[in-house]
């Protein structure tokens, strides 16, 4: 079944009410927090309150005698048991040839701590009190060495790890930089910017948890985690840090309060649980609180780039020219190779046919928290980058934004970017023709004057933005440096009655899962969507998969359960012939019902479903019982979402403050499957976008290594009256590389939206003399930048 046949299928394109939403509303979603099982203690860290040290000394003594302490784990610990250090998921080759640098990640700090929060000792007790009390009596000694923060700086500061003396962990880079220098001789005008993507806490509505639990009888393992990966958390726990053998280890995801990327990755708490829950042989809990959510999870964004546009006479693109620094933090995170070069680099020619771009990328340790990915992972900090250089240019050779974008446009597909990825489809124009339309551009002037006549300075911003989702195929990613595969897994399980079970690799926070896929199957077999049910998030249950992140879920896992329901279709079709007596051949299915080509007999799929379960009824010698299939899907190319994106902004001069006036965005996701559910997900993701560009930023002292923005009364979170109502549109290009003809939708707020939004900040700004700002655009930092364009003028 092909893609524009799929899109046609009742369910396809029906706003369905989320199935799962009854359960969380009523308060009976199970999270791992509500789990209790017996002979269960608690865990508490203790971390460390320097960014940079030696540790010289712990002494246990009066914590060990506290009440209900059961034991506490250090660095030594760790090393006495052999356990190795967390895995890094990516691996990148420098320019020179050479692996990166890869320093060892303990689970508990060993002889030395790296960032304020980094885990120096496990405490459990019997309860969470008296483990808190415990773990305030533990007493370290420290050496204090200076510590880096700034990625700009790391060069020059002290050494975080022996195997990278200078803090450099890779240089890596991607284009023809001969060819691209060789363009910028002859362009008619160059653009440059410097500009920062600041450093983002993810902050899940449900902070990170894990339960380890040891069965002495069976020697078997479970580790209950909010985690979005169980699959990889097993993979890397088992094979990488602990050694144990996979089938001995079950990890079970149960509901999971969001994650945003920060709950992909191996943490060292899950290893620490769940090694601690045999030596201990009790089951320990560890609960995350806001403020060592704020330390400990990982981080997003964090680059400092330079960033050079050529263009000819007519404000054509001839090459870009781009240099990232990018900040790693203290160690190498799951996944946190790939972001600032796969997953960013690859990205850089965005919606336009620039003929050549060069990117190089410079990977460093500070004394930060690790960073990884976040919602989008390097997409939006590519798309920050080429949206504001483009709108830079527009602005300095005296064209419009939306002209500049127009004129260098892609327009034939597919279409092979100077920077790897292939482009399978797009209409570019329709998005941006569609956005001006629906964003009533035309009337823009006459809401400037009217905002002029209130004292407010209105400005308009545009983005237009490509990601590629659904990370693919797993033999280019393994050649790029990919350790695990990129597939996806899914088994389709119909009941004799003709109801269904669907088991998923994916996993689903928020994304609405259960609603969607039960829509892709009660379509393709013709049921009702309440006689499907989807299992996900327990390695016991599901066939291996590779979880969700990436926008993948529906166009990866959702073709491995199209793949499966193929071979239900091969099979049913089988049976449904023997019971009409007819030939396989002449069998055709659709709407739920079996015929006969050229006759009037037909029989639903609940008749063909009980007879596979009742053998006399056909012959065994042909068909084994059972209509039960699993399939894999490993894509053949990314998937590449794209939208136009147009913000205004209006900003009080006399106190800096902006406001999001009018907020329009219109994307290409290719075939939708559930629209209501992707509204809700464009809208989440442009609330992170916008609180990105104007509220939220990790700030650390330079000094120190302090962590400032620890809490929400300093870490800006967006809330609702922040922003107008959203004007949402859709254009379809449907995807040519997997059967549903989906691309993704879960990013693409988050990825779009910033460059809008500080593009129309400095779109409102030019008239005094603004020139460039970094994000978040803060009321006192839109201040200081008007009275110093003041001061200037």
């Amino acid at each position: 079944m092909g893609a524009s046949d799929f899109s046609k299928l009742p369910h396809i394109g029906e706003a369905l009410r989320r199935k799962e939403d009854y359960r969380f509303l009523t308060g009976a979603g199970n999270y791992t927090d509500d789990i209790r099982l017996e002979n269960m203690t608690h865990a508490v860290f203790v971390r460390s309150p320097h960014a940079h040290a030696n540790i010289l000394r712990i002494d246990k003594a009066s914590a060990l005698a506290a009440p209900g302490v059961v034991a506490i784990l250090d660095g030594a610990d760790v090393v006495d048991a052999k356990i190795n250090g967390l895995p890094c998921g990516w691996l990148i080759t420098d320019t020179s040839g050479q692996p990166m640098k890869e320093p060892p990640h303990p689970i508990l700090a060993n002889g030395k701590v790296r960032y304020v929060g980094d885990h120096v000792a496990m405490v459990v007790a019997e309860t969470l009190e008296q483990a808190k009390n415990a773990a305030e009596l533990v007493g370290v000694e420290y050496d204090v060495l200076p510590a880096v923060v700034d990625v700009r700086e790391a060069r020059n500061a002290t050494a975080l790890h022996g195997e990278a003396p200078d803090n450099h962990c890779y240089k890596w880079a991607i284009g023809e930089k001969a060819a691209v220098d060789a363009a910028f001789v002859g362009a008619a005008h160059i653009t440059k910017l410097d500009l920062i993507n600041n450093r983002l806490a993810p902050n899940p509505m449900e902070p990170r948890a894990a339960i380890g639990s040891y069965n002495r009888a069976s020697d078997e393992y479970t580790l209950y985690v909010s985690n979005q990966n169980p699959h990889v958390e097993r993979l890397l726990m088992t094979a990488f840090v602990l050694g144990l053998p996979e089938h001995k280890v079950r990890v079970i995801a149960p509901d999971v309060g969001g994650g945003f990327g920060a709950k992909i990755y191996l943490y060292a708490e899950d290893v620490c649980l769940t090694w601690a829950s045999k030596k201990l042989n009790r089951n320990i809990k560890w609960t995350c609180d806001r403020s060592e959510a704020f330390l400990s999870d990982a981080h997003g964004r964090d680059h400092a780039s330079h960033a050079e546009l050529a263009l000819d006479k007519d404000g054509k693109f001839l090459a870009l020219r781009v240099h990232t620094d990018a900040n790693l933090g203290a160690y190498l995170s799951t996944f946190s190779t790939a972001v600032p070069t796969i997953l960013y680099a690859t990205l850089l020619a965005g919606q336009y046919a620039t003929p050549l771009v060069y990117v190089e990328v410079d990977a460093w340790f500070t004394n930060t928290a690790p960073v990884d990915a976040y919602r989008g992972a390097g997409r939006p900090e590519a798309t920050y980058l080429l949206e504001r250089i483009v709108s830079r240019a527009a602005f300095e050779l005296g064209m419009s934004q939306d002209a500049i974008r127009s004129k260098n446009f892609i327009t034939q597909f597919p279409y092979q970017t100077p920077v790897a990825l292939q482009y399978d489809t797009g209409d570019f124009h329709a998005l941006m023709n569609h956005a001006n339309q629906l964003g009533d551009v035309a009337g823009f002037s006459e809401r400037k004057a009217a905002s002029a006549a209130k004292g407010l300075l209105r400005g308009i911003g545009y983005s237009s933005y490509i990601e590629a989702c659904g990370l693919a195929p797993s033999n280019v990613a393994g050649a790029l440096g990919a350790r695990a595969g990129l597939f996806e897994c899914g088994e389709v399980r119909v009941h004799p009655t003709g109801s269904v079970t669907v088991f998923t690799g994916s996993h689903s926070h928020g994304q609405g899962h259960e609603t969607t896929f039960a829509q892709v199957v009660a379509a393709r077999l013709g049921i009702p969507v309440d006689n499907v049910d989807i299992v996900h998030g327990d390695t016991g249950r599901v066939p291996f998969g590779m979880g969700t992140y990436g926008s993948r879920s529906i166009s990866v896992g959702g073709a491995a359960i199209m793949r499966a329901l193929d071979k239900i279709e091969a099979k049913a079709k089988k049976i449904a012939a023997h019971l009409m007596e007819a030939g396989d051949a002449d069998i055709d299915f659709a709407n739920g019902e079996f015929s006969v080509k050229g006759t009037d007999k037909k029989i639903p799929f609940g008749t063909v479903a009980l007879t596979a379960y009742v053998p006399h009824n056909y012959p065994l010698d042909k068909l084994e019982p059972g209509l039960n299939e699993t399939a894999f899907y490993d894509p053949t190319n990314f998937t590449f979402p794209a939208g136009t994106y147009i913000c205004e902004v209006e900003i009080d001069p006399q106190t800096g403050l902006t406001t999001i006036a009018k907020f329009t965005a219109v994307d290409d996701f290719g075939t939708i499957i559930n629209p209501m559910i992707v509204e809700g997900q464009v809208h989440g993701g442009l609330v992170q976008g916008i609180g990105q560009a104007l509220m939220e930023h990790c700030v650390y002292d330079k000094e120190t290594g302090q962590l400032l923005t620890g809490s929400f009364m300093d870490y800006t979170m967006p809330r609702a009256d922040d922003f107008p109502d959203f004007v949402i549109g859709h254009e379809c290009t449907p995807c040519t590389t997997n059967p549903l003809g989906t691309k993704g939708c879960g990013e693409a707020g988050a990825i779009g939206s910033p460059p809008a939004v500080i593009n129309a900040v400095l779109d409102a700004l030019a008239p005094l003399g603004v020139r460039d700002f970094d994000m978040p655009a803060t009321p006192h930092r839109v201040w200081q930048a008007i009275q110093s364009a003041k001061a200037t003028a």
